[in-house]
């Protein structure tokens, strides 16, 4: 069973009502810009640590460290690949996260006077329209995959 959004309606609430429920809105925009803080950070730590384990691949090419363990170039690329996966179900993980509050945010915009969110949403086709916006995430989602692939690429040659 789904839980409605309103608690209470303004005549069984005291004279402060619509002051609460703007602030709780506000309050909630506010979280989720927040997460998607939260999300440019974990996208900036991936890229980096991924930028950073493919130079120390291509790095061993050049320096000759790694050539007494020849199997830590294959456990390299291995590690890459968990990390792409790790990073993947991260980002999906935030996408849902998002959505849901973006959800939320829309609905409360119902009790107010302008529904900015909504109408934004709307202007840009709800995503469905990629004329009109494609959205980030769908981009976001496919790095982990590109940096997996190529992981994947240098391991096969590793093993060859």
């Amino acid at each position: 069973m789904e839980k409605k959004l309103l608690n209470k309606i303004s005549s069984d609430y005291s004279d402060n009502y619509h002051s609460h429920l703007f602030e709780q809105y506000k309050m909630y925009v506010e979280s989720a810009e927040k997460i998607s803080d939260r999300r440019q950070n974990a996208n900036n730590f991936f890229l980096t640590l991924n930028t950073v384990l493919i130079s120390v691949i291509g790095l061993s090419f050049q320096v000759k460290v790694f050539d007494v363990i020849s199997w830590s170039r294959l456990l390299l690329a291995i590690l890459g690949i968990l990390i792409c996966v790790i990073f993947w179900f991260l980002l999906r993980a935030y996408k849902q996260l998002n959505s849901g509050k973006f959800k939320v945010i829309h609905e409360i915009e119902q009790l107010l006077p302008l529904a900015i969110y909504d109408y934004e949403w709307n202007i840009l086709g709800e995503g469905k329209d990629k004329k009109k916006y494609y959205p980030f995430s769908h981009i976001e989602l496919l790095i982990p995959w590109i940096f997996g692939i190529i992981y994947l690429f240098l391991g096969l040659a590793f093993i060859m």
